[in-house]
C-alpha cells in the first residue's frame, strides 16, 4: 500500500526550466480526444490502421495530475508504418517527425526495453512526432509493443489510486526544479524512471488483479 503523500505547491513557470509543470487543465482530455480523431482520419487506409489503438497517455490523460501542458498522443498498429508514409499523412494536420534535442534523446526511433518479458529487439521501435500548434506529442509503437501497453495501464493505475498520483507528482515537481536552467527536459525524462521502478510490481499486480488490458480501457483519448 502506497501512503499518502500531500500535494505540493506548484513549481512557477520559469523560463529557464523547460520541465516546467503546470496545474491539470480539464480542457486536456477533449482536445486529445479531437487530435486523436484526427489522427485517425489521416492514417485511415494504411495496412493496421482499421484495428489500430488510439490512446491518450501522458500525465495530461490523469485528472489532477500536473503536468508539462503537452499531451501525449499514442497510436498502436501492426505492421508499424514506415516514417515515410507516416510523415506524408501526417503533416497534413500539423504535426512532424521529431528529430530529439540530443543525438541519443530517449524515446525518438526505439523505446528502452523495461520489464522481463523477452521479445525480438523490433519490437521496441517506434517512430515519435511532434505538432507545435498543438502542443501535441504522438508516439507511434507496434500493437505488440510492451512500452504501448505499460503506458495505458500505467495511465489506469494513476487514475484509480490518488495516493499514487500524489506521490508521483510531488516525484515530478522535485525533478523538474532540478533540471532548472537545463536546455531541454531529457535528463527528467530519464529520472522518472527511478519511480517507474519503484511501483512497477505494485501497478502491474493491480493490472493483474484487475484483468485491465489497453484494448479494454474504453478510453480512446
Amino acid at each position: 500500500m502506497i501512503a499518502k503523500v500531500c500535494r505540493v505547491a506548484p513549481v512557477p513557470a520559469r523560463d529557464d526550466n523547460p520541465a516546467v509543470l503546470v496545474e491539470h487543465d480539464p480542457r486536456w482530455p477533449p482536445r486529445a480526444a479531437q487530435l486523436l480523431d484526427q489522427i485517425r482520419e489521416a492514417l485511415d487506409g494504411l495496412p493496421g490502421a482499421t484495428e489500430a489503438e488510439f490512446d491518450h497517455i501522458g500525465s495530461t490523460s490523469v485528472p489532477g495530475l500536473a503536468a508539462k501542458p503537452f499531451l501525449d498522443l499514442q497510436v498502436r498498429i501492426l505492421p508499424l508504418p514506415s516514417d515515410v508514409e507516416l510523415s506524408s499523412r501526417l503533416v497534413e494536420i500539423g504535426f512532424q517527425r521529431a528529430q530529439g534535442a540530443r543525438p541519443d534523446s530517449p524515446g525518438v526511433h526505439c523505446d528502452t526495453p523495461r520489464g522481463d518479458e523477452t521479445v525480438p529487439h523490433e519490437v521496441w521501435e517506434k517512430s515519435l512526432f511532434f505538432a507545435a500548434g498543438a502542443s501535441a506529442i504522438l508516439h507511434v509503437r507496434r500493437m505488440d509493443s510492451p512500452w504501448g501497453c505499460y503506458t495505458v495501464w500505467f495511465r489506469d493505475w494513476l487514475r484509480a489510486h490518488p495516493d499514487a498520483r500524489y506521490r508521483y507528482e510531488a516525484a515530478k515537481r522535485e525533478l523538474a526544479e532540478a533540471n532548472t536552467g537545463k536546455a531541454d527536459y531529457d535528463d527528467y525524462t530519464r529520472a522518472k524512471t527511478v519511480f517507474f521502478d519503484q511501483v512497477q510490481s505494485v501497478f502491474t499486480a493491480w493490472a493483474n488483479a484487475v484483468g485491465s488490458h489497453p484494448t479494454d480501457t474504453g478510453e480512446k483519448g
